[in-house]
Order: structure tokens, then sequence, then C-alpha cells
């Protein structure tokens, strides 16, 4: 084995307010169609104390499935299989100090036989099963992006064939 000089490649430490940032997140959702959401504590950067999707940004050279599974795995313990792309367009998923800013974001969704009880807390003050009434009736203080595509979920044909 050699050694090199070169230096580690470092993940762009540039606050997203300030750039472009891709963003992987999943929704899970149960046996009896609750989707899998965080709720965000006072320390988050981002939409603090707000509910919304399990997820995060990729890391440089990561693939966006590689992100998927890595920032679900650390905010849920789980790793979970049979994903499919839902949903892949450029948003404004967060305030930005440009209107000329917007980040380029990826929803995943999957089935699973999980319950509240097999998902550990990495993040945030608690990551749940939420009912979709209580989103429908808007109950919960949903992140921007969460109140952008949660509706649009719910009432997708992608959602009814999970309740299949």
């Amino acid at each position: 084995m050699t050694r090199s000089n070169a230096a580690a490649p470092v993940e762009d430490e540039t606050p997203c307010f300030d750039r472009n940032c891709r963003v992987a997140s999943a929704l899970l959702v149960d046996a009896r169609g609750w989707v899998l959401l965080q709720e965000r504590d006072e320390h988050a950067s981002v939409s603090p104390n707000q509910w919304g999707l399990v997820g995060g940004h990729l890391e440089e050279g990561e693939t966006w499935e590689a992100a998927l599974h890595r920032e679900v795995e650390e905010e849920t313990g789980v790793r979970a299989d049979g994903y499919e792309l839902w949903f892949d367009e450029i948003v404004q998923h967060s305030p930005k100090s440009s209107s000329h800013l917007a980040d380029r974001w990826q929803i995943w969704v999957a089935r699973t036989e999980l319950t509240d009880h097999e998902i550990t807390l990495g993040e945030g003050r608690q990551i749940v099963f939420v009912d979709p009434e209580r989103i429908r009736r808007r109950e919960l203080d949903l992140a921007l992006s969460a109140q952008h595509v949660l509706p649009l979920f719910l009432d997708s044909e992608t959602y009814r064939g999970m309740l299949r």
C-alpha cells in the first residue's frame, strides 16, 4: 500500500442557506398507511420545532441512494429496502440568502412493516408514524417543505397503491 499526501475530500461546509444543496428524503408508510415523520428539536438548523421528512444533505461524492440509506439509518436506526423514487425536483426546501438559490430534492418511498417501537430516535425530538388524517387536518406544525410535498404524496397514486 502506498501513502498519499492528498487531502481527504471534505463536505462543502458552506451553510445550505448560502448555496444550492442536494437533499435525499424518505417517506416510509406502515401497514396502517401512516407516514413516518420527524419532529425536529430546537437545535435543528432548518425548521426547528417543526415536523418534516426523514433525510438530509448529500455529502461530497455521495450518490443519492447512498445518502438516502445513510440518512435514514442515522435518524431511525433502521436500514429499509424497496425504495421507489417518487419526487425529484428543484425546490425552495429551506430559506436561502438569495432567490437564485434552491435545492434539488429527491424523495424516495417504501412500504414497511416497522412500528414506532422499532424506530430508534437518532435526531430530533421524535420520529413516529403519523396518521395521514392529522396531516390533512393540519394538526402538525409542518416545515415548509413538508407542507408542500405531504399533501401531494397523500393524494398520489403511489400512496394509494401502498394501501392495497
